[in-house]
């Protein structure tokens, strides 16, 4: 899968001051690059905590469900798109499925 854009991940642990996110971000970032995904079953037997949303979102518990992150998913084209990358307490401020 195509990752569009890891430098807004970069950004978040580098930027935000929240450094302990970087190697559970950078191991997502590596699990996603070598996968292959079709369809929502896909993702979830590679992540099977992940929460598939509706629109192609998918919600990724990310150093041990401390931050989260939320992407959009275009199947046909073998791209993830970034949508929000942020902390367990920001996240419960955002609609998942809009963003």
């Amino acid at each position: 899968m195509r990752i569009i854009s890891v430098g807004t991940l970069k950004a978040f642990w580098e930027k935000s001051g929240h450094r302990e996110a970087e190697q559970p971000l950078k191991t997502w970032v590596k699990v996603v690059k070598g996968a292959q995904w079709t369809d929502p079953s896909s993702i979830k037997q590679t992540f099977n905590a992940a929460d598939i949303l509706k629109g192609g979102r998918v919600v990724f518990d990310i150093g041990g469900n401390k931050y989260r992150l939320v992407v959009w998913i275009n199947y046909a084209y073998a791209t993830v798109y970034v949508r929000f990358v942020g902390t367990h307490k920001q996240y419960d401020g955002i609609k998942a499925d809009e963003v």
